[in-house]
């Protein structure tokens, strides 16, 4: 990334980032066909990136832009004054009608900028009920959307309660500048040429991605700080990264910004410790110091120093939910680490470090068609199936992380948390 982008600066103006950023979602992260109708999901503080985005779809030629938004003052009526059955139920109409809309050829895209600790302070297990009900609702979407049967991405917007919590000590305004200059640099749309810029950082991800590829580790181990982790790779894996191709044919970047390489752990080759080294947030909860302890790909001991009766609640989701379902290694010199920011928002941290996911894992990571396997061939492979998918970050400066071969022979593959080439 050239140093403006780095830096945040711009001589453009808001207007003008947001609609490169728009472009840059419709071109670059969906590869937006004529004809393609498009699902929007997002907060309703984002209404202008909506807007922005909405333009940009229909000058690619989308047949129609539909958007359904949260709002986090209905969400916390939902707390203050709902049921107790009301925490059991969900809009499986809501998920079920979008899973047919992916299986009709629309593409998915979604804002991430909800407020970090929106549910601080609520019941837990309240909050627990209404994600597992979510979560069991959103199966028919998540399966189309894990298997990458239609282009997808997320980007993020900016809100006041999102800004709140990353620069706590500034105005709001100040902070909410702040945080969509962080957004516009990673998102690499302040430079002259954003599209370009794409194409070479993809390019980029892309070669690593073939390094790792041509390795065909058996396993990773890493090591560091409260972590001795090995993570066995699923049988017939393919490490994937930046660009890829959907099972329609369309070259998508599921993620804006993105900064990993990522594939599938076997879901019973899983042993050792591990210490997170950012926060997770999850669904307004701040989870912080988790530690975990697996045994044969399982979770048999698991706390947090903050959030741990969340984290107890999202593992006993379902068995899967002990298991990982993806492994991303990311330098910590990635652009968004350099920051120094913590955004306390998964798409972010994320790709600031190093990271594993508990629960459903991308069919996509097989090499010979991985996508078009069945649920019997997925798991012989070692793919986990669970109805969430979690992302914490396990990596930092302090982090080395090793391939194992067959044989178990290990080979450098990060020291210090950067790439060994």
């Amino acid at each position: 990334m050239d140093t403006q982008a780095q830096t945040g600066e711009s001589s453009a103006s808001h207007a003008q980032r947001l609609e490169r950023l728009a472009e840059v979602a419709v071109k670059v992260g969906l590869g937006l066909k004529p004809g393609q109708e498009l699902v929007i999901t997002a907060p309703l503080e984002t209404v202008p990136l909506v807007r922005a985005i909405t333009v940009e779809a229909y000058k690619a030629g989308a047949s129609l832009v539909t958007t359904f938004f949260s709002d986090d003052a209905a969400t916390l009526a939902r707390f203050a004054h709902g049921s107790d059955a009301a925490f059991d139920t969900a809009a499986g109409w809501l998920y079920s009608g979008m899973a047919d809309a992916y299986r009709n050829g629309a593409a998915r895209l979604a804002i991430s900028g909800d407020d970090p600790a929106l549910l601080a302070g609520q019941d837990t297990a309240k909050v627990a009920r209404a994600n597992r009900a979510r979560s069991k609702a959103y199966v028919p979407a998540l399966e189309l959307i894990a298997n990458f049967a239609t282009n997808w991405t997320i980007v993020s917007a900016a809100t006041k309660p999102w800004a709140r919590s990353v620069f706590p000590g500034l105005p709001e305004d100040e902070a909410l500048s702040r945080l969509w200059d962080a957004i516009f640099a990673a998102s690499r749309v302040d430079g002259p040429d954003p599209l370009a810029a794409w194409e070479d950082h993809n390019a980029a991800l892309h070669a690593r991605m073939d390094i790792l590829n041509g390795h065909r580790f058996a396993a990773l181990r890493f090591v560091g700080p409260g972590t001795d982790l090995t993570v066995g790779l699923a049988d017939d894996h393919e490490w994937c990264g930046g660009a890829s191709v959907s099972r329609n044919g369309i070259t998508c970047n599921a993620n804006i910004p993105t900064e990993e390489v990522f594939t599938t752990p076997h879901k019973d080759r899983v042993d050792g410790t591990v210490t997170s080294t950012k926060p997770l947030s999850y669904q307004g909860t701040l989870i912080e110091g988790i530690q975990v302890r697996f045994e044969e790909g399982r979770i048999v001991e698991a706390t947090a120093r903050t959030g741990g009766d969340v984290l107890a609640k999202v593992i006993e989701t379902d068995e899967g939910a002990r298991r990982l379902g993806e492994v991303a290694l990311v330098p910590a010199s990635s652009a968004i680490s350099t920051s120094g920011l913590l955004f306390y928002n998964t798409l972010y941290d994320e790709n600031a470090a190093s990271h594993i996911a508990l629960g459903q894992a991308y069919s996509k990571c097989f090499r010979e068609g991985g996508a078009q396997f069945s649920e019997a061939d997925l798991s012989a492979r070692g793919a986990n199936r669970s109805l969430i998918h979690i992302d914490w970050m396990i990596g930092s400066a302090e982090i080395d992380v090793d391939g194992l071969t067959a044989e178990g022979r290990a080979i450098p593959v990060m020291r210090a948390g950067e790439w060994v080439d």
